[in-house]
This record gives C-alpha cells, sequence and structure tokens, in this order.
C-alpha cells in the first residue's frame, strides 16, 4: 500500500469525484450486482463485509473473495468487460460507493495517488487469490475452515483485528471453503472446544487458531 507520508486521503478524494459517484447502503444478503449484469460501475468499501461469488452453469455456487472496509470491487468495468462474470454480495449491513466507469476511469489517470493505491489493491486481490488456490489444492478442509475465520477476522491485516465476526451459517463457510456442512459443523465445535473460537450471539475468533493453519501434522480433515 502507499506509504503514510503521501498524505492521500482516499475518501476525501472518492467523495470529490463528484456526479460520477454516490452512495449506496446494502443490507445483509442483499446483492450488489448479479452475475450477468451489465458492468458500468466500481464500488469502494466504506463500512461492513462483501463476498464475491460465481455460479457455474449446472448451478455450483462458489465464494471467491471476501472484502472488507477500503477494499474496492467490479474493477472489470475498466477494461473491456461488458457483463459482470460473478455476483457481490453483503455479508453485513454495507455502505458503498459507487463510481461510474468514465468517472474513476479519469480519476486514475488524473491522480497518481489515488492510482498507485489502487493498483497496489490489485496485486494484494492477486496474491490472495493465488494463496485461495494453494490453500484448496493442497489443505485439509480443516486448515481452509481455520484460514477462512482467521481472514474474516482480518488477522494479519493492517489495523486491529476484528475479533468478533458476524455469526456465520455453517452452509455459508461448507460453500466458502468447498466442503459439507456436516465437516464444517465437526470444525467448528472442535476450534470451540480447544478455546481457538467462542460464540455468543457473534462468533469470535482468538489469533491461536492460528495453530490450525501453521500445524504441518497430517489430519484427515480433507
Amino acid at each position: 500500500m502507499p506509504s503514510k507520508d503521501m498524505e492521500f486521503d482516499v475518501d476525501t478524494f472518492l467523495a470529490s469525484i463528484g456526479d460520477g459517484r454516490r452512495i449506496v447502503r446494502v443490507r445483509t444478503k442483499e446483492r450488489v450486482y448479479t452475475q450477468g449484469d451489465a458492468c458500468d460501475a466500481i464500488f469502494y468499501i466504506q463500512k461492513g463485509q462483501v463476498k464475491l461469488t460465481v455460479i457455474s452453469e449446472t448451478g455450483k455456487e462458489a465464494t471467491i473473495a471476501i472484502l472488507n472496509p477500503t477494499d474496492f470491487f467490479g474493477e472489470g468495468c475498466l477494461t473491456a468487460q461488458q457483463i459482470r462474470m460473478g455476483s457481490a454480495i453483503a455479508m453485513s449491513d454495507c455502505e458503498l460507493m459507487r463510481i461510474g466507469k468514465t468517472a474513476m476511469a479519469g480519476a486514475l489517470h488524473s491522480q497518481h495517488a489515488l492510482s498507485d493505491l489502487f493498483v497496489a489493491h490489485l496485486l494484494s486481490r492477486n496474491i490472495r487469490i493465488e494463496e485461495d488456490l494453494v490453500d484448496q489444492l493442497f489443505n485439509s478442509s480443516e486448515k481452509r475452515l481455520a484460514r477462512i475465520l482467521l481472514l474474516l477476522a482480518r488477522f494479519g491485516k493492517e489495523g486491529k483485528p476484528e475479533k468478533v465476526i458476524p455469526r456465520m451459517s455453517h452452509e455459508m463457510l461448507a460453500e466458502m471453503i468447498g466442503t459439507t456442512r456436516s465437516r464444517v459443523t465437526f470444525f467448528m465445535n472442535r476450534f470451540r472446544k480447544l478455546g481457538f473460537i467462542k460464540y455468543n450471539g457473534e462468533l469470535e475468533i482468538h489469533s491461536s487458531l492460528l495453530s490450525v493453519v501453521l500445524n504441518d501434522s497430517p489430519d484427515h480433515g480433507a
């Protein structure tokens, strides 16, 4: 990410784009856009979490990214992409800034600091996608579940981690990591008994859950 001494406030700048942007508020589980919609704007998350999903021709849905405040999404509009290749769904009540394709393209050309920030965002997303692929190919479902919980709690990110996250259904977690609901339930109960997580209306994630991700011993969670 750009260094702090650049003194660039992305929120202030995005608020000054003018007619090409507006605030969009989306409730939990509502769609920001749907696969197949016209691709004509980019979004910036000010509050909340958004998941990006893709549905295959056979109807199978896969979660490809979980996004947090200060993340951009929908950047395909800045290329030749005409329709959305996936869907964006709010995981919590969200406040988003919708920026039209023309307004964002102009801003990226005229504002080098914003351009640097956006490129850093794209590089970070690309690294995350590669890590997700490695995780899916080589790690057990137990490790994949631990990793996604830590990512949702933003461990390892700049700033203070969110130890408490909105409670998610086991079906949603199973979809995100590519396993069954029963396996997720089994591992969540194990994590709770070991003190790695705590249920109290919401889900509290402890940093000790990292031990599951870092453990190289073989298990039977795949």
